[in-house]
Protein backbone atom coordinates (compact mmCIF):
# COMPACT_ATOMS: atom_id res chain seq x y z
CA UNK A 1 0.00 0.00 0.00
CA UNK A 2 1.55 3.39 -1.04
CA UNK A 3 -0.49 5.53 1.47
CA UNK A 4 -2.42 5.65 4.84
CA UNK A 5 -5.79 4.31 4.95
CA UNK A 6 -7.51 7.65 5.44
CA UNK A 7 -5.24 8.65 2.56
CA UNK A 8 -6.30 6.50 0.12
CA UNK A 9 -10.23 6.89 1.72
CA UNK A 10 -9.73 10.44 0.68
CA UNK A 11 -8.33 10.41 -2.80
CA UNK A 12 -11.42 8.18 -3.55
CA UNK A 13 -13.73 11.20 -2.34
CA UNK A 14 -11.04 13.35 -4.35
CA UNK A 15 -11.69 11.22 -7.59
CA UNK A 16 -15.57 10.82 -7.29
CA UNK A 17 -15.72 14.63 -6.48
CA UNK A 18 -13.59 15.75 -9.54
CA UNK A 19 -15.95 13.24 -11.78
CA UNK A 20 -18.83 14.84 -11.09
CA UNK A 21 -17.72 17.34 -13.57
CA UNK A 22 -20.32 17.46 -16.34
CA UNK A 23 -16.78 17.41 -18.70
CA UNK A 24 -16.53 13.96 -16.37
CA UNK A 25 -19.02 12.35 -15.69
CA UNK A 26 -20.43 9.45 -16.96
CA UNK A 27 -23.81 10.98 -17.79
CA UNK A 28 -22.51 14.30 -19.54
CA UNK A 29 -24.46 16.59 -16.53
CA UNK A 30 -23.15 17.89 -13.05
CA UNK A 31 -23.56 15.01 -10.85
CA UNK A 32 -24.14 17.48 -7.95
CA UNK A 33 -26.49 20.06 -9.03
CA UNK A 34 -28.45 19.54 -6.04
CA UNK A 35 -28.08 19.46 -2.51
CA UNK A 36 -29.53 15.89 -2.59
CA UNK A 37 -26.96 14.56 -5.08
CA UNK A 38 -24.05 16.45 -2.86
CA UNK A 39 -26.04 14.20 0.32
CA UNK A 40 -25.66 10.81 -1.47
CA UNK A 41 -22.23 11.75 -2.24
CA UNK A 42 -20.97 12.98 1.05
CA UNK A 43 -22.86 9.98 2.15
CA UNK A 44 -21.08 7.12 0.42
CA UNK A 45 -17.78 8.42 1.57
CA UNK A 46 -18.92 8.63 5.07
CA UNK A 47 -18.14 12.33 5.35
CA UNK A 48 -19.02 13.28 8.80
CA UNK A 49 -19.21 16.86 10.58
CA UNK A 50 -21.20 19.72 9.37
CA UNK A 51 -23.50 19.32 6.43
CA UNK A 52 -25.84 22.04 5.76
CA UNK A 53 -27.68 20.41 2.80
CA UNK A 54 -28.81 24.34 0.99
CA UNK A 55 -27.94 25.77 -1.94
CA UNK A 56 -24.88 27.90 -0.64
CA UNK A 57 -23.22 25.09 0.44
CA UNK A 58 -23.51 23.35 -2.87
CA UNK A 59 -22.06 26.50 -4.64
CA UNK A 60 -19.03 26.21 -2.19
CA UNK A 61 -18.22 22.15 -2.86
CA UNK A 62 -18.96 22.62 -6.94
CA UNK A 63 -16.03 25.56 -6.47
CA UNK A 64 -13.94 23.23 -4.47
CA UNK A 65 -14.84 20.39 -7.25
CA UNK A 66 -13.00 22.84 -10.00
CA UNK A 67 -10.43 23.37 -7.63
CA UNK A 68 -9.47 19.83 -7.21
CA UNK A 69 -10.16 19.30 -10.49
CA UNK A 70 -7.45 21.65 -11.22
CA UNK A 71 -4.44 19.46 -9.64
CA UNK A 72 -4.36 16.75 -12.13
CA UNK A 73 -2.63 19.79 -14.61
CA UNK A 74 -0.37 21.00 -12.13
CA UNK A 75 3.35 19.69 -11.40
CA UNK A 76 4.79 18.69 -7.89
CA UNK A 77 6.13 22.12 -7.20
CA UNK A 78 2.85 23.67 -8.76
CA UNK A 79 0.44 20.76 -6.44
CA UNK A 80 2.70 22.09 -3.55
CA UNK A 81 1.85 25.59 -3.54
CA UNK A 82 -1.48 24.98 -4.03
CA UNK A 83 -1.74 22.35 -1.34
CA UNK A 84 -0.09 25.02 1.10
CA UNK A 85 -2.28 27.63 0.13
CA UNK A 86 -5.74 25.65 0.91
CA UNK A 87 -4.59 24.63 4.53
CA UNK A 88 -3.20 28.56 5.01
CA UNK A 89 -6.66 29.87 3.90
CA UNK A 90 -8.52 27.49 6.10
CA UNK A 91 -5.61 28.10 9.45
CA UNK A 92 -5.80 23.98 9.15
CA UNK A 93 -4.00 22.79 12.34
CA UNK A 94 -3.47 19.00 11.68
CA UNK A 95 -4.67 16.41 14.63
CA UNK A 96 -4.98 12.43 15.09
CA UNK A 97 -8.92 11.86 15.99
CA UNK A 98 -10.93 8.56 15.48
CA UNK A 99 -14.92 8.53 15.69
CA UNK A 100 -17.98 6.58 14.42
CA UNK A 101 -16.10 3.21 12.90
CA UNK A 102 -12.71 5.08 12.21
CA UNK A 103 -9.87 4.28 13.69
CA UNK A 104 -6.93 7.10 14.24
CA UNK A 105 -6.92 9.42 11.14
CA UNK A 106 -6.46 13.04 10.69
CA UNK A 107 -8.51 16.45 10.30
CA UNK A 108 -7.20 19.59 10.22
CA UNK A 109 -10.12 21.55 10.71
CA UNK A 110 -13.22 21.39 13.34
CA UNK A 111 -16.42 19.22 12.73
CA UNK A 112 -18.60 22.10 12.67
CA UNK A 113 -16.31 23.93 9.64
CA UNK A 114 -18.43 24.56 6.68
CA UNK A 115 -18.50 21.18 4.53
CA UNK A 116 -16.39 22.61 1.38
CA UNK A 117 -13.70 24.06 3.97
CA UNK A 118 -13.20 20.46 5.08
CA UNK A 119 -13.28 18.62 1.88
CA UNK A 120 -10.06 21.37 1.36
CA UNK A 121 -8.30 20.30 3.99
CA UNK A 122 -8.57 16.85 3.54
CA UNK A 123 -7.55 16.73 0.34
CA UNK A 124 -4.86 19.05 1.32
CA UNK A 125 -4.08 16.35 3.79
CA UNK A 126 -3.87 13.67 0.99
CA UNK A 127 -2.53 15.42 -1.41
CA UNK A 128 0.47 16.04 1.25
CA UNK A 129 1.27 12.42 1.02
CA UNK A 130 1.17 12.29 -2.48
CA UNK A 131 3.42 14.88 -2.85
CA UNK A 132 6.02 13.87 -0.12
CA UNK A 133 5.67 10.47 -1.89
CA UNK A 134 6.79 11.73 -5.17
CA UNK A 135 3.85 10.38 -6.41
CA UNK A 136 2.26 12.89 -8.70
CA UNK A 137 2.60 10.35 -11.63
CA UNK A 138 -0.32 8.48 -10.56
CA UNK A 139 -2.89 11.57 -10.67
CA UNK A 140 -3.48 11.18 -14.54
CA UNK A 141 -6.53 12.00 -17.06
CA UNK A 142 -8.40 9.11 -18.44
CA UNK A 143 -6.79 7.61 -21.14
CA UNK A 144 -10.09 7.13 -23.48
CA UNK A 145 -9.86 9.77 -25.75
CA UNK A 146 -13.22 11.28 -25.31
CA UNK A 147 -12.79 11.15 -21.35
CA UNK A 148 -12.35 14.08 -19.06
CA UNK A 149 -12.46 11.34 -16.06
CA UNK A 150 -9.38 11.68 -13.64
CA UNK A 151 -7.79 8.88 -11.54
CA UNK A 152 -5.58 8.27 -8.98
CA UNK A 153 -3.56 4.90 -9.78
CA UNK A 154 -2.96 3.16 -6.63
CA UNK A 155 -1.84 -0.44 -8.42
CA UNK A 156 1.46 -1.99 -7.25
CA UNK A 157 3.02 -1.51 -10.76
CA UNK A 158 1.01 2.06 -11.43
CA UNK A 159 -0.66 1.03 -14.70
CA UNK A 160 -3.96 1.99 -14.20
CA UNK A 161 -4.77 3.74 -17.42
CA UNK A 162 -8.87 4.40 -17.44
CA UNK A 163 -11.09 6.18 -15.16
CA UNK A 164 -13.69 3.23 -15.08
CA UNK A 165 -13.95 -0.18 -15.82
CA UNK A 166 -16.89 1.41 -18.61
CA UNK A 167 -13.94 3.77 -20.12
CA UNK A 168 -11.72 0.50 -20.20
CA UNK A 169 -14.35 -2.10 -21.26
CA UNK A 170 -14.83 0.42 -24.11
CA UNK A 171 -11.48 0.96 -25.29
CA UNK A 172 -10.80 -2.71 -25.02
CA UNK A 173 -13.38 -2.94 -27.34
CA UNK A 174 -12.64 -0.77 -29.75
CA UNK A 175 -9.23 -2.23 -30.02
CA UNK A 176 -10.19 -5.43 -30.66
CA UNK A 177 -12.68 -4.27 -33.63
CA UNK A 178 -9.44 -2.51 -34.94
CA UNK A 179 -8.02 -5.88 -35.13
CA UNK A 180 -10.28 -8.10 -36.36
CA UNK A 181 -10.97 -5.64 -39.01
CA UNK A 182 -7.71 -5.81 -40.24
Amino acid sequence: MLFAPDTIATLDFTVALANTDPRASRSGLDEISTPAELTALVDAHRYSGRFDRDAAELADVQATRDLVRSFWGLDRDGAAEEVNRMMREANALPYLTRHDSFDWHLHATAQDAPLAERIRVEVGLALMDVIRSDEMHRMRVCDAPDCEGVLVDLSKNGSKRFCSVRCGNRMNQIAYRERSAG
